[in-house]
């Protein structure tokens, strides 16, 4: 039996200029494509942090609507002690809306909580702006209970309409808050309207 030849290389496949182009186009496509994702991203994260400095910038405020009117409250609660039963209860959510909103701020910015990090030892953060809260005149009250009441009702009730007008623009989580606590002032309104009559 004669002896079998030496395998050879594999001839290779010959390859057409269509192939050649077809392959081509391919891989400027997914170039193309890698560039558009990295856009894509780079969009993605600009419009993240925008949204998260509005949500920031609309928490912030709303915590300084809510701390103002707690501040009414308080200088009302002082000026008609009478009034505490009535009062009180109303105050206590406008002082957890106000946490609320605290807390819907540091979020949208990935902040630590209050007390985490300050720039001063034993110090929360926010105590600064509740320091110049506290310092400021408080607001004026009528001498009057149903005045006061309704004065109280007026404040409640515009707030609540500001939020209502301002969640459109808010992102999801914080416009689901901003609605319900607009809802809540909303209800505190109604409250002290019937108090007052």
């Amino acid at each position: 039996m004669p002896p079998l030849p030496a395998p050879g290389p594999l001839p290779l496949p010959r390859l057409s200029r269509r192939l050649l182009l077809a392959s081509g186009t391919a891989l400027a496509g997914a170039s193309l494509l890698t560039g558009c994702s990295d856009d894509s991203d780079a969009a993605s994260r600009r419009r993240a942090k925008a949204e998260a400095t509005a949500a920031q910038k609309l928490s912030r405020g709303a915590a300084r609507d809510s701390a103002d009117l707690t501040a009414r409250y308080d200088a009302t609660l002082a000026a008609h002690p009478g009034l505490d039963a009535t009062l009180r209860p109303l105050r206590a959510q406008v002082t957890r809306h106000r946490e609320a909103f605290d807390a819907a701020g540091r979020e949208a910015t990935g902040s630590p909580p209050p007390g985490a990090s300050s720039s001063a030892p034993g110090r929360a953060a926010g105590a600064e702006d509740e320091a110049a809260t506290s310092a400021s005149p408080g607001p004026t009250v009528a001498s009057d209970q149903k005045t006061a009441l309704r004065d109280l009702a007026t404040a409640e009730k515009k707030l609540a309409d500001h939020r209502a007008r301002v969640l459109v623009d808010a992102p999801g989580e914080l416009a689901r808050l901003l609605a319900s606590v607009a809802a809540a002032g909303a209800a505190h309104a109604y409250v002290l309207g019937a108090a007052a009559k």
